[in-house]
């Protein structure tokens, strides 16, 4: 098995793509160890001294570390915990505990707008920041103010206050004249 890693815009967090399946569909956060107990893989990654976060998308694992930890020094560990998990043949997670779309429902008069505001994150916004080993899903609409979640590489990643206001605010303004504003919820 020969798993690839790449750098992504968040110094603290890199990609790990295995080469196979992560998860069939939606996605998978895990903030901190005591989240992952529904998933064997996130747990083995989370055994890594100085791992904070862990992240599943379709192909591939993000990992987030603490400052004060080298790259040099936990990439390998991190290597061989996805390698042995795979190998092992153990579920990435257990149960019906499968990846979700991530949104937060909604319904109620702004419902249609809602709707839109998905549908811009799922072919617009998620495939890009994916790339970047992160996600970002729809946590609230208010009078004008779209709520979003960010994960993965995306949370406490320098530039993304940048991505939200410069690029997602921007291209939902455009598209839906309710959005006034876009703003980050921690959840």
């Amino acid at each position: 098995m020969f798993i690839q890693t790449e750098s992504t815009p968040n110094p603290a967090t890199l990609k790990f793509l295995p080469g196979q399946t992560v998860l069939e569909a939606g996605t998978a956060d895990f903030p901190n160890k005591e989240a992952s107990e529904k998933s064997p893989l996130a747990t083995r990654i989370f055994d890594v001294e100085g791992v904070t976060g862990v992240f599943f998308g379709n192909d591939f694992v993000t990992v987030t570390k603490t400052e004060a930890t080298d790259w040099d020094h936990v990439k390998p560990s991190i290597l061989g915990a996805i390698m042995e998990h795979f190998q092992s043949g153990q579920p990435v997670m257990e149960g019906d505990a499968g990846g979700s779309d991530g949104h937060a429902a909604h319904d109620g008069p702004d419902a249609e707008v809602v709707g839109q505001i998905k549908e811009l994150l799922d072919t617009r916004v998620r495939p890009a920041v994916a790339q970047d080993g992160g996600d970002i899903t729809f946590h609230g609409f208010d009078r004008g103010v779209v709520y979003l979640h960010m994960q993965g590489a995306c949370a406490g990643c320098p530039s993304s206050t940048l991505t939200l206001k410069m690029g997602i605010e921007n291209l939902l303004r455009h598209y839906i004249p309710e959005v006034v504003e876009v703003r980050p919820v921690a959840v």
